[in-house]
């Protein structure tokens, strides 16, 4: 599902207009986006946890010119969906 069908799903079953729930949809990327680069973790209840996890350093190898590589530690965004949530896709 895209960003568009998801705004005309939403409109459609809320009775909004397609541009206020667009500008909605596009404040809450924003919003996620911005305060995970942050370093903060959002807790949606109900839906699930978006999650900024640390990637400890690591050696990896680059095999066209066989030799090895450090890969530095890092953060990555994970989320983490709620039992119910599971439950729901199993």
């Amino acid at each position: 599902m895209t960003k568009a069908e998801i705004v005309k799903e939403v409109s459609k079953s809320t009775g909004i207009e397609a541009t206020t729930v667009s500008a909605v949809v596009e404040g809450f990327m924003e919003t996620v986006k911005g305060t995970m680069a942050k370093g903060e973790n959002i807790y949606l209840r109900g839906f699930g946890t978006f999650e900024v996890k640390t990637r400890k350093a690591k050696t990896g190898r680059n095999i066209t010119k066989n030799t090895t590589v450090i890969i530095p530690e890092h953060k990555v965004p994970t989320f983490k969906p709620c039992p119910d949530f599971k439950n729901m896709v199993k």
